[in-house]
């Protein structure tokens, strides 16, 4: 159900990696979001490091959305990024996981590609 990739790099260097890593790979970074910082700014206590990033693979994003619009409620694809104790995490949902709640088995491949890409762009960030 999910991809899982431990580091024991800094978080700075997984981040800048995972962004390298995704433009290498043709998918961009739609939006970081500092989840700590957020929670933090509206007065909550939250003691963990969490980041979430947006990613997309534009060609992979139309074939889908020409198939089933309603994809796009689960695009672009997250990952994120955080702190367990002295290890940084990178974690998404399979892309095919996700595709199975939309009953579109003739995007099968594409969310298969999309998964490895990802894996692969966790793995490379995580080195």
């Amino acid at each position: 159900m999910f991809i899982t990739v431990r580091s024991g790099k800094s978080l700075g260097d997984v981040r800048q990696k995972f962004e390298d890593a995704s433009a290498e790979r043709k998918f961009g970074v739609q939006a970081i979001h500092n989840v700590t910082a957020t929670l933090r700014s509206k007065g909550l206590v939250f003691d963990r490091t969490l980041y979430v990033y947006e990613v997309c693979n534009p060609a992979a994003a139309k074939k889908v959305l020409d198939a089933n619009i309603k994809i796009g409620t689960a695009l672009p694809c997250r990952v994120s990024i955080y702190l367990d104790g002295r290890d940084v995490v990178l974690e998404t949902i399979k892309p095919t996981t996700m595709l199975k709640m939309f009953d579109e088995p003739s995007l099968s491949a594409t969310a298969e590609e999309v998964e490895t890409a990802i894996e692969e762009i966790m793995r490379e960030a995580a080195k």
